[in-house]
C-alpha cells in the first residue's frame, strides 16, 4: 500500500484533470456501473460530523471507502474544514492498495462535479459569476467556474465581510483579468448573476426563488444531510432539477424532500442525472430564460475514480510512502 499526502493529491489532480475523471464517472453512474451505498453521518460533538462514503467501481475496477470529518470551524484555526483518509482496494484480492488524503479529494472532485454540471447545463456565454459562501469550496468553486465559462465578473458574499474582503483581494492576484466584487447581501450578489454557487454551511435557505433572474444556472453544494438547506422550496418548484445520483438527493436533499411532502412537486422534477444528460439521454438546458438547477450532494464513485486516478498516476511517478500492511 502506498499514502499519498495533500501535497502529492495537489501534484497529480489538477482541477483541469479532475472534471475530465467526473465527467466520465457521472456516465458510468448513470449507467448502473457502479454500487453506492447512501453516505452514513454520524455527529461528533457540536456541529462536527463523521461521514462515511463506501463505493465500487466497475471501470476502473476498484472499490474503496472515503472516511471525512466535516468540521465548519476548521478555516478559522487555519485547517480545511473536510479532514479524513480515502482507502483504495484491488479487486482481484481485495487488498488495500492506497490511502490518501481525503480532504484535497473532496475539496477538487466537488468543485470539479459543479464543471461539469455548468459545463451541461449553464448557458454558453454566461460571463457573471455569484459565489455565496466564502470558504474552502468558494475557492474550488471559482477556479471550477473559470475553467469551463467565459467568466469576466465574479461577485462573493459572505455573512462576514472580512473573510468576503480578503478572498477577494487573494482572488484577485490570481486572476487579474476578472472583476471582482464582494458583499453581503446575496440578493445584490446574485441579481443578473449567469451563474450562482452556494457553498455555505447554512442551516436554514439563503438564497430564495425571487431573487433569481430567469436563464440563471445554480450549483447548490453546501447542504449535504436533510436537516440543512441554502434555497428555498421556491426555487426548487421554479427550476428545471438536475441530480448527481438520484437515490441521494431523494434522500439527503432537505428542500427537496420538503417540497415533495408538502405536495408542490412529486419525483419526477428530478428531470435526469447528470451523467444522462452527458450521455444525451436528456437535452439538459431547453432555452435560454430557463432556470436549471445542479444539485449536488456528492457520491463514492468521483472519490474513488478521483482516487484511483491519484494512485495510477502515483506509481508511475514515483510519489507517495510505501506502507505494507503485510
Amino acid at each position: 500500500m502506498i499514502v499519498l499526502s495533500e501535497k502529492d493529491i495537489r501534484s497529480i489532480l489538477t482541477m483541469e484533470t479532475a472534471i475530465g475523471v467526473v465527467a466520465d464517472t457521472m456516465q458510468a453512474v448513470s449507467r448502473g456501473e457502479a454500487t453506492l451505498p447512501l453516505r452514513q453521518i454520524m455527529p461528533v460533538g457540536g456541529p462536527n460530523m463523521l461521514g462515511l462514503m463506501p463505493g465500487a467501481m466497475e471501470t476502473p475496477g476498484c472499490f474503496g471507502v472515503k472516511l471525512v470529518c466535516l468540521f465548519p470551524e476548521n478555516p478559522a484555526h487555519g485547517y480545511s474544514s473536510h479532514q479524513g483518509a480515502m482507502v483504495l482496494f484491488e479487486t482481484q484480492h481485495g487488498a488495500a492498495v492506497a490511502m490518501m488524503n481525503a480532504g484535497r479529494l473532496t475539496a477538487v472532485r466537488t468543485a470539479a462535479a459543479s464543471a461539469v454540471a455548468t459545463r451541461a447545463l449553464a448557458r454558453e456565454d454566461s460571463s457573471v459569476l455569484a459565489i455565496v459562501g466564502t470558504g474552502e469550496q468558494a475557492e474550488f468553486h471559482l477556479e471550477a467556474m473559470l475553467a469551463v465559462r467565459p467568466i469576466r465578473a465574479v461577485r462573493v458574499v459572505g455573512r462576514r465581510p472580512e473573510r468576503a474582503e480578503a478572498f477577494v483581494t487573494l482572488a484577485r492576484g490570481h486572476h487579474p483579468d476578472v472583476a471582482f466584487e464582494w458583499g453581503t447581501d446575496v440578493r445584490t450578489a446574485v441579481d443578473g448573476a449567469d451563474i450562482v454557487c452556494t457553498v455555505t454551511a447554512a442551516s436554514e435557505p439563503v438564497l430564495f426563488g425571487a431573487w433569481v433572474a430567469p436563464g440563471t444556472h445554480l450549483n447548490v453544494v453546501g447542504a449535504s444531510v436533510p436537516s440543512k438547506t441554502e434555497i428555498d422550496q421556491d426555487l426548487v418548484v421554479g427550476s428545471a432539477l438536475f441530480a448527481d445520483y438520484r437515490p441521494s438527493i431523494f434522500a439527503q436533499a432537505g428542500e427537496l424532500i420538503g417540497a415533495i411532502e408538502a405536495g408542490r412537486i412529486g419525483r419526477e422534477h428530478v428531470l435526469a442525472e447528470i451523467g444522462e444528460v452527458l450521455a444525451g439521454g436528456h437535452p439538459g438546458r431547453t432555452d435560454a430564460g430557463q432556470i436549471t438547477l445542479y444539485r449536488s450532494l456528492g457520491i463514492a464513485a468521483q472519490d474513488l475514480a478521483c482516487a484511483h486516478f491519484c494512485y495510477e498516476a502515483a506509481r508511475k511517478r514515483g510519489l507517495g510512502v510505501d506502507a505494507p500492511l503485510d
